[in-house]
């Protein structure tokens, strides 16, 4: 294992043991935290694909239900993680799951469709994950999922305040650790939150921020045109690809 690969898993397994001490009132009733129980399958990921130094890092919220919920690996999508980039762990239970949002990890039939958009964009453009993973790295700014009562997905954002600020305290450290190690040139948000956390978590650094549309199907605007090839115009016009 690479040095940087270890430095990446030291800081991640810290970061989800604070993430995991937090405690969230009504109307969040269930907290999922794949850093811990898909550990491996994240482990994995930050070994196979984070060895390196990187010139850029694609930044998302946290983890969707059907998505890294289930693989442990961010946009996580079913297919992409084990037929691209070739993760297939076993992933384990919660102790409180919600009957409608259960963990079956890779035997889950639903397919995340940001993910597969976003996983997609990567595999038409280079190929094959090495030629991705060469320069490229994907990472989500809040590790936890959040649910309501009727098994609602709760993003992070809507949190109360006070939850809100002591999570994102939090995240903003482990982001910053992430920069360190991996030295990027752009960190891209992956819709308006990341990016508005990537320029916060870029102050007082070199690094570039950029912003591509996000590719969640409840976005109109990503479901109007092919949204790969309007995520390439975007990082082409940013001048993050060529």
């Amino acid at each position: 294992m690479s040095k940087t690969s270890q430095q990446l898993i030291t800081v991640t397994q810290e970061f989800s043991e604070q993430v995991g001490r937090l405690k969230f009132a009504v109307p969040v009733t269930h907290v999922y935290n794949p850093l811990d129980y898909a550990w491996a399958a994240h482990a994995d990921y930050l070994q196979k694909f984070g060895g390196t130094k990187k010139r850029v890092i694609f930044l998302g919220m946290n983890p969707g239900p059907f998505g890294m919920a289930q693989t442990g690996v961010p946009f996580g999508e079913i297919a992409a993680v084990r037929d691209w980039l070739g993760i297939h762990a076993k992933i384990g239970k919660l102790s409180t799951e919600h009957p409608k949002r259960q963990i079956v990890g890779f035997d889950c039939k639903r397919s995340e469709v940001s993910g597969r958009r976003l996983w997609k964009l990567f595999a038409e453009r280079f190929g094959s994950p090495g030629k991705f993973f060469a320069e490229h790295f994907v990472e989500n700014y809040c590790p936890l999922a959040f649910l309501v009562e009727s098994g609602a997905n709760f993003t992070p954002n809507k949190l109360p305040k006070a939850e809100r600020e002591q999570l994102f305290a939090l995240c903003d450290e482990h982001l910053r650790h992430v920069l360190e190690i991996l030295q990027p040139e752009w960190l891209i948000g992956i819709g308006g939150f990341a990016q508005e956390r990537a320029e916060l978590a870029a102050v007082g650094t070199h690094v570039r921020v950029g912003q591509i549309l996000h590719p969640s199907p409840a976005s109109p605007k990503a479901n109007r045109h092919d949204w790969t090839k309007t995520a390439a115009k975007e990082l082409i016009e940013l001048g993050v690809w060529k």
